[in-house]
């Protein structure tokens, strides 16, 4: 049996039945929907005799970096529901790979009222905790659970949590340079509680992926350079996998039946950058990375961008929608953070976000990004966050105001092809401003705020209505899913509405800003294209 067993809570290997930013479940508050919508929506990735057949990405680079030092039959990738397989007195080490275990992420602080209702990852991850301490203590084994990944900060900073879970180890940072040290000090009992990987794996230190990755999800950069302080990716220096190891990734998810190719990093933008005062993309290298991509599946997908990027070279977005075929029946969707509209506060805290604009011109920026996104078929979904440092109403209400106006001039433009979704999220203390105060709304949501939560939501309901049957297309779950999605989304803005009159808020109308799309038609070019101009 193996030595090393490594898995992940279930809401990281369900396929939420392929509903795009279904993903987002694992998010909602456990407690306050039917139990019937998670048993719906949550379908799990399938299992080999127990064995993952395909699994997180971030677990994938782990299982690959091990299996350097130890051989494939110690280390197995367990299904969450089949881990009781796997576990005998040759385990020595069960790790667990976390987004998001007790709940504190950005986006479940928002919809769990800032951590006092339970999201359904911290339930779904503390039942596997339960799990696995149980047949630990029933079959008498000694091996040392160690929780990993992105969200292992959450238990550092809830100790008594990890404490009452009986957690034996949290490791924080990137691992695949130190992981064959650090297993065996685990191994040999010399390892601290709290494990900090110090620096950062080179390119050449981070392995290739050995089996199927969940999604066809393949890294293409690590870090960013932008150096938003909120955020802490940022705080890790930028790296650019070599495109022929991202080839290889992609042949093994194929290879594997995945139709599917999601391009991952901070911003898909930056990949190969070489303008590190201005960010101005490396357009070549980005188009010829999907070009490569395409070679294999017309299935590609960014996982996040910058909205400045994309306006930057509005070509290379049309060339790569001629790459992958992107139509009306064809969407690229794309993660973007909008964080705010007010410039004073993105110059303050995102001083790079904006490059190669400048701050004053960042509302101007969103809007004509969002132009270059639907004319060529790409369905942004950007994020924004309530409770910045600094924030004030007139910056809230001047967010909620973008939306309008994005809204309005998108649509006399573009008609039909006018899609974004804008979902407000809690900030969350990371990055340099760490030593910040989580945002709670129930207790600190101000007239701005409730304004700029009302507006995101009430498009929010406008874009499940038209935009949802475009992205769902060809989905037969799209017919129970689709009314069942109007109505949700309309409960909740009904429910904001009400929350808001015991506040003492009154939704009143807001004017749009006065900015305008001026985006030049033209053609694939290397040329910039700024906003000087205008």
């Amino acid at each position: 049996m193996a030595k090393i067993v490594l898995t992940t809570d279930e809401t990281l290997t369900s396929t939420y039945r392929n509903v795009p930013l279904l993903d987002f479940l694992g998010c909602a508050p456990y407690d306050k929907l039917p139990k019937w919508v998670f048993r719906l929506l949550d379908t799990q990735i399938p299992d080999d005799n127990g064995v993952l057949t395909q699994a997180p990405y971030g677990l994938r680079k782990v299982e690959a970096a091990l299996l350097r030092c130890f051989p494939r039959n110690e280390v197995v990738v367990a299904h969450p529901r089949k881990i009781e397989m796997f576990l005998d007195k040759d385990t020595e080490i069960v790790g667990l790979y976390e987004m998001d275990p007790l709940g504190l992420g950005p986006v479940s602080m928002m919809f769990t009222n800032g951590g006092q209702w339970r999201n359904y990852t911290s339930v779904k991850f503390r039942e596997l905790i339960g799990k696995i301490n149980e047949i630990r203590e029933k079959k008498k084994l000694d091996f040392k659970i160690v929780v990993g990944g992105p969200g292992a900060w959450q238990l550092e900073m809830r100790r008594e949590e990890r404490e009452k879970l009986k957690i034996d180890h949290v490791v924080i940072g990137e691992v695949e340079h130190v992981i064959c040290d650090l297993v065996n000090k685990i191994m040999e009992g010399e390892a601290e509680d709290t494990i900090f990987v110090k620096g950062w794996p080179k390119v050449e230190e981070i392995p290739t992926i050995v089996a199927p990755s969940y999604k066809g999800l393949v890294e293409v950069m690590r870090g960013c350079g932008r150096g938003c302080r909120f955020c802490e990716p940022n705080l890790r220096v930028a790296r650019f996998i070599p495109i022929e190891n991202i080839e290889k990734e992609i042949q093994i998810n194929i290879n594997a039946g995945i139709d599917h190719a999601w391009l991952h990093s901070e911003d898909i933008f930056l990949y190969k950058v070489e303008d590190r005062k201005n960010f101005y993309p490396n357009a070549d290298a980005v188009i010829e990375l999907f070009e490569m991509a395409r070679k294999y599946t017309k299935n590609v997908n960014p996982t996040h961008g910058t909205a400045s990027g994309a306006l930057a070279v509005p070509g290379m977005i049309e060339e790569i929608s001629r790459i992958v075929e992107a139509s009306d029946t064809h969407w690229i969707g794309i993660q973007v953070g909008m964080e705010t509209a007010d410039p004073e506060i993105i110059g303050k805290l995102m001083n790079n976000k904006m490059k190669p604009f400048s701050p004053e011109e960042w509302p101007w920026v969103l809007l004509n990004a969002t132009y270059v996104f639907n004319k060529n078929y790409w369905f942004p979904a950007y994020t924004t966050i309530l409770g910045l440092p600094g924030d004030n109403d007139d910056a809230e209400i001047m967010t909620a105001r973008l939306i309008i106006t994005m809204e309005k001039e998108l649509e006399e433009k573009l008609g039909n092809r006018a899609h974004f979704t804008v979902t407000p999220l809690a900030f969350v203390p990371m990055g340099v401003l760490k030593g910040e105060e989580f945002y709670r709304v129930e207790d600190m949501i101000t007239y701005g705020q409730f304004l700029h939560l009302y507006y995101a939501w009430k498009h929010m309901a406008r874009e499940i209505v038209k935009g949802l049957p475009k992205v769902m297309k060809g989905s037969l779950f799209l017919i129970p899913f689709y009314p069942l999605a109007r109505l949700g989304v309309r409960v909740v803005l009904r429910q904001i509405e009400k929350w808001g009159k015991k506040r003492g808020f009154e939704v009143k109308k807001l004017e749009p800003l006065d900015i305008r799309i001026e985006v030049e038609e033209h053609k694939w070019t290397t040329r910039p294209i700024l906003a000087e101009a205008y």
